[in-house]
Parts: C-alpha cells; structure tokens; sequence
C-alpha cells in the first residue's frame, strides 16, 4: 500500500529543515561555478506488492532556492516500479526504466513546473530493466535486463520520443560461484564514460565488465577491443563510477562489499589496480554493497552500504588513483540502495530503500566528509533521484 501524501507531510513536519547553508547562500549569491543549483527533483520508488513495496510512483519536487526545502508538485502514482530514472541533458526530458513492467518510458518535462507529462513507452526487450543512460549524441539509449542478462538499444527522436530496439545484446560467460545470486547473467549497470561514448556493464552474475562502444550509424553496441574483464570471483560488481578529470574508474561490489579501483582509458580498456572493503574492519554483520558515485572534484568516492547502512567516503590519490578510506557516514536509515550527488556536488543524498527516506548530506569540498543537514524526505521505498 502507498504512502498518501497527507501521510508524508504528517510525517516529515519539522524533520525538513527550512535554512540554507551559508556557505551555500554565498556561492549563490557569488554565482560561482558553472553548475547551476537544480530546480526540480525526480524520485523513482518500487510500487508493487512482489517487492514488499510501500512507493506511489513517480514524483517531482519543487526544491526552494532560498530554503533548499522539497515540495511535492506532481505524483504520476499509475506508474510501476520506476527504479531507475535519467534526465536528457539536452531536451526537456526524463526517461525511467520499469522494473517487472519491462519497459522504458519517456516524459516531457514543463520547464516551469517541473511537470511530466508522458511522451510514450517502448518495450526493453529483456527482463526488469535496472538502469538506463543516454549517449553523448542524445540519440540513442541503453538499458539493463537485469533478468534476462541483455543490455537493448533504444533510438531517441528529435521530440524525445522512443523508437524500437535497434540491439540487444546478450552477456554470455561463466558463472560466479553464488548459487543463487549468480545463477545467471545480471547486467545492473550500464553508464557512458564521460565522453559519452564508452558503455560499461557491471554483470554481477558473471563477475565480469564487458565495455561497448556505441556505432551511432546503426544503433548497435559495438565490443571494445578487450571486451570484458574478469574481476574477483564473488565479488558481483555491480555499479561503476568514472572518475571526471582523471583517467580512472571506481566499482562497488554487491556481494563481497568491496570497492575496486581501474586504470581507464578513452579507448575502454580496464586494468585493475586496486580492491579494498566497502565497510570498517570492525562491523561483523552482514553487508552488501550498493551504489557508487564520484565527486566532481575526483579527489573523492562515495558508496552505500547496505546492511552496515553507511555511506563509505573514499580519498583518491590524484597520482595513482588509489582509494584510501576516510570515513562512514550512517544514512539514518536502512538500506539505502542509491546514493547520488546533486549537479553542484555539495550536496549528496541517500535514498533508504527500506527505511523510506530520503537523506541530504552536506558535503565538505576539501575533506570530502558528509554531515546531516536535518532535511529528510519521506517517500515509501524509494530507489532513484534525479536532478534537473
């Protein structure tokens, strides 16, 4: 059953602080930067019973440029499962990837509102899709099967429409040694580098990265010239952060909660240079690794924990690109299954999965530390914000 918004303002009342950070509303006031602070939210949330789901769909929030505040302004809530969500860089768009619907959507969004309006859905040509990315041209789309172990090529129009599938390519290799969560292919993961050119798939069930290139010509995934990588057997990996200035890339591990760092060049190729464990030494409970995402720096690495719920901040050594561990930050709630810095990086949030909330963190530029800003959105299960 869904979370009513009633429920959600009852809920949230004084634990959705209403003040800015002053050193925010002095960067606001400087202009500094090119990245500008986003408007509008976007949050995916699981809906269906089979995942012992509490989430209403699809919602936008207003965030206040003053206060820093969300607003609820829309909720889509006949939409199923939309896990994972992408906003086209170059159009007013959002697209989601349905978990068990099996299908990709496309909104159009109100540049004063915020507001979705559905453009129409295409089918992904595989099994619970997971993740999704744009390419660097705007005219293509990559999906995940997690399911069905494929990852399906979807053509963009110029409206931001969705054609049908010009690829799908099936993952084949052996095994990891997990009976049951590496009983088959499970692509979780399926990013461009920051070219916009190179696709990465973490397979968890194969213990492997496969990395395409994308031919513009055709709408096909093209493999590289070293089409995959063997990682540690059981590890699972299953998201992959790329490093913005730096020729590195950073992988969280599902199954044995390890962070494992990669030589990365323009080209593709991975050399691996690095593994060490995503929780302290110190927590003996059980733990699995979940979402990874890089500062705009690239002098940090942030990866969420689930079961030790924590947020694990990493330093990276601009020279080597290797990670030393600096802190645990706890998400104030269980499981969080995303994590994601906003467009200006000072912020990071932390969307517990099943605790139901949605945590901000103020990030610390020169310690790359997080502390609790007090703003807390509920929202029932939720697994993916977006920012435009």
């Amino acid at each position: 059953m869904g979370v009513s918004a009633a429920a959600i303002a009852a809920a949230a009342g004084e634990r959705i602080a209403a003040s800015m950070w002053p050193e925010d509303a002095g960067r606001a006031r400087a202009g500094q930067g090119a990245r500008r602070t986003p408007r509008f939210a976007y949050l995916g949330t699981f809906t269906s019973e089979a995942r012992n789901a509490r989430g209403e769909g699809l919602s936008t929030y207003r965030i206040d440029p003053e206060s820093g505040r969300w607003a609820r302004v829309q909720l889509l809530n006949r939409e199923v499962n939309p896990s994972y969500l992408a906003v086209d860089p170059k159009r007013p768009v959002l697209y989601a990837v349905h978990a068990d619907a099996n299908q990709v959507s496309a909104f159009s969004i109100n540049d004063t509102t915020g507001g979705l309006t559905l453009i129409n859905r295409q089918s992904c040509g595989g099994d619970n899709p997971v993740h999704l990315a744009l390419d660097a041209t705007g005219r293509f789309l990559v999906a995940a099967n997690y399911g069905s172990g494929t990852v399906v090529v979807l053509p963009v129009h110029a409206d931001g429409s969705l054609g049908g599938r010009t690829d799908l390519v099936a993952l084949k290799g052996e095994l990891g040694p997990h009976r049951t969560e590496q009983a088959a292919p499970h692509p979780h993961h399926c990013p461009f580098d920051p070219t916009g050119r190179v696709v990465v798939v973490p397979d968890k069930g194969l213990d492997r990265l496969f990395v395409f290139t994308l031919d513009t010509a055709r709408g096909a995934l093209v493999p590289a010239d070293a089409p995959s990588v063997k990682v540690r057997a059981g590890a699972g990996p299953r998201h992959i952060g790329f490093n913005p200035r730096l020729p590195f890339a950073y992988v969280i591990n599902e199954l044995d909660s390890t962070v494992a760092a990669f030589r990365f060049t323009s080209s593709g190729a991975l050399e691996a240079i690095q593994i060490l464990p995503s929780i302290p030494s110190t927590f003996t409970g059980d733990n699995t690794g979940a979402a990874i995402d890089v500062a705009p720096s690239g002098r940090f690495v942030y990866v969420s924990n689930r079961g030790h719920d924590s947020i694990g901040i990493f330093r990276v050594d601009e020279t080597t690109g290797l990670l030393s561990p600096v802190a645990w930050e706890p998400t104030k709630g269980a499981t969080p299954r995303f994590i994601g810095l906003d467009p200006t990086g000072a912020r990071l949030y932390a969307a517990n999965q099943r605790g139901d909330t949605i945590v901000e963190f103020d990030v610390a530029e020169t310690a790359g530390t997080l502390k609790a800003t007090g703003r807390i959105v509920v929202a029932g299960t939720p697994v993916c914000v977006v920012w435009r």
